[in-house]
């Protein structure tokens, strides 16, 4: 029997909040994995709030309390042992991309760091290679045309009075996203080489864009070289580390580093993650695709350099903004609504 209602309820108000706060967060990004001190957490405060709600059911002057009570025992109760039904499975593009997509970044921001960290490395090499030796471009870029001396390489484009690209935009815009797709998907399957063959791949791609880079900026085509890849490399170098990170959660499930279950439900348990950050390049890709085509392609006197680089700061900040808040709940988790 309680003696003191007030006093039992002030001393259980924490542990219910906290409960709703849980809940809250599984009812907003349902395929997210829990961690096992959450389960735990979850397990333990459903069982505390049940016994609490048979407690308070013996007060009849209090309906309010327990109703809330019972509200909470039972999406406690549907979340521990319910079974998710069409419902919870049907995909909803919405909040896939504006809640999951981004906290599914975040939760394995370690590998995208990774993923950076092995670029700029690559990158570093890349254009060291160049500065020392500028014939080493012939051995490390993998295009004729980014073989080209780059100032006649901008002087050609800069006079080109024709569209080369007139009636072929579309269809240009998909060979580049099949062709980045492909490294991206590929970045993601060599995590089963334990994450070798992902590092391998994205020194590779930093490699490449160390000595592009160097290659222009010790030609002077510095505002050149930021024109034609910025607007589209701004999306389109982060889809590839977005693939990258997503081969490197898969190399965490295969490697298995103080988790005890066996390799298949270790993949079972990565596997959301995995596709969904996969998703999240190819959207990526697809965008950057489209820019490409569209705008980079295309250089002084048609659209001023400054302007294409302002275009790619400005979705370069969006991008930020998007993978490091959207998704994010409010601290104040003390105000949970009822039901």
């Amino acid at each position: 029997m309680i003696i003191d209602l007030a006093k039992f309820a002030a001393v259980e108000e924490v542990h219910w909040r906290r409960l709703e706060a849980i809940l809250a967060r599984r009812r907003e990004d349902p395929w997210a994995l829990l961690p096992l001190t959450e389960a735990r957490e979850l397990d333990y405060l459903y069982r505390r709030t049940a016994a609490d709600l048979a407690r308070v059911a013996t007060f009849s002057a209090e309906p309010e309390m327990r109703r809330r009570l019972e509200q909470l025992v039972a999406r406690a109760h549907a979340e521990i042992h319910g079974v998710r039904g069409n419902s919870a499975v049907r995909f909803q593009p919405w909040q896939w991309l504006s809640m999951t997509l981004p906290r599914t970044f975040r939760r394995h921001s370690r590998a995208v760091i990774l993923a950076v960290v092995i670029t700029m490395i690559g990158a570093a090499f890349g254009g060291v290679a160049v500065a020392v030796d500028p014939e080493a471009k012939q051995a490390i870029l993998p295009d004729s045309h980014l073989l080209l001396d780059p100032r006649d390489r901008v002087a050609r484009e800069e006079a080109a009075t024709e569209d080369r690209l007139n009636g072929h935009k579309a269809g240009f815009a998909g060979l580049l996203m099949t062709h980045n797709t492909q490294v991206t998907v590929l970045a993601l399957g060599l995590g089963m080489t334990w994450g070798i063959g992902t590092m391998i791949l994205v020194f590779y791609n930093g490699v490449i864009l160390g000595a592009i880079a160097v290659d222009y900026m010790m030609a002077g085509e510095t505002s050149f070289l930021f024109g034609w890849l910025l607007p589209h490399g701004i999306i389109e170098i982060p889809a590839i580390l977005v693939g990258a990170q997503a081969g490197f959660t898969l190399a965490q499930a295969v490697l298995g580093r103080g988790d005890g279950r066996r390799l298949g439900a270790r993949l079972r348990a990565a596997s959301h993650d995995v596709a969904t950050l996969a998703g999240g390049a190819a959207l990526m890709l697809v965008w950057a695709g489209i820019v490409e085509s569209y705008l980079s392609q295309y250089h002084e006197p048609a659209i001023p350099y400054w302007l294409k680089i302002s275009f790619g700061c400005v979705e370069g900040g969006l991008l930020v903004l998007y993978f490091g808040f959207a998704g994010r709940t409010s601290k104040i988790s003390g105000k949970v609504t009822n039901g």
